[in-house]
């Protein structure tokens, strides 16, 4: 499998992904909003576009779709329940499907609410697993939940699903807000060296040239999968008074998520 990441260098800071088979230059673009910038990077590598996958239903990530299907005829993709909402869907997708790239890649398809209620991410099992997460996981973050989505589902996704892949998955998320992510984190966890020491490198490096990190480096630097940490649910309930002097992981996600919509 090659991966393609393409920074939109927009306001949205968007990364989009051009995902190849090796053997026979077939390729699917996820999430092209910046549709010329995937068909160039295609064209430029020899590959054929003849699949889109679009990981949820807002505009920054499927607007690019009508025009990259007039360039290549591509097929559209998406979940079953965002078809009517994005419109020009070819085939709805629901959680075990399983996208075939050529012939050397498969993509599996986890149903991953919380973000917008109908979001998928695509898990790469192939030389290595890889997830394209779309807008529920981030590097150092998570999505928020303010356009049609639920927190206590992102809860959910986070804890009985992405949480429990393989800790070598590598993560490519549908933004680049590491840097503010991993601010947010030693805003929340003073002492998380960590997050200091990933911060220091990363202000140093522009966003195309941005790290892919794996679960096991986010772990270490996530708040949202740090949810015991003594640290984060001391400074969390100075903020948050109603968080219980021995919260659940569940409310220390949900005080967590509400508390950097507002910072």
């Amino acid at each position: 499998m090659i991966v393609e990441r393409i920074w939109a260098a927009n306001e949205l800071r968007n990364y989009h992904y051009v995902v190849a088979c090796s053997e026979t230059g077939e390729a699917l673009v996820v999430d092209p909003l910046d549709w010329r910038a995937c068909l160039q990077r295609a064209n430029e590598r020899g590959w054929k576009i003849t699949q889109i996958v679009n990981t949820h239903e807002h505009k920054d990530h499927t607007a690019g779709n009508a025009e990259l299907v007039k360039a290549t005829g591509a097929r559209v993709l998406a979940h079953a329940r965002a078809a009517s909402m994005i419109g020009g869907v070819d085939q709805g997708l629901a959680a075990g499907d399983v996208i075939t790239i050529g012939r050397s890649v498969e993509l599996e398809c986890l149903d991953t609410p919380g973000h917008t209620l109908a979001h998928v991410c695509l898990l790469a099992h192939a030389e290595g697993p890889a997830l394209f997460s779309g807008d529920t996981l981030f590097n150092a973050g998570v999505g928020h939940c303010r356009g049609g989505g639920d927190p206590e589902l992102l809860f959910k996704t986070c804890a009985q699903q992405l949480a429990r892949l393989p800790t070598s998955t590598r993560i490519y998320p549908g933004h680049d807000y590491l840097l503010n992510n991993l601010r947010f984190t030693r805003h929340v966890e003073t002492n998380n060296q960590a997050a200091a020491d990933w911060l220091a490198r990363s202000e140093k490096v522009p966003p195309e040239e941005q790290a892919v990190l794996t679960l096991a480096q986010e772990f270490t630097v996530n708040s949202f999968f740090r949810l015991a940490e003594p640290g984060l649910i001391d400074t969390l309930r100075q903020r948050v008074p109603t968080l219980p002097a021995r919260p659940t992981p569940r409310e220390v996600f949900l005080a967590l998520r509400e508390l950097r919509n507002s910072w």
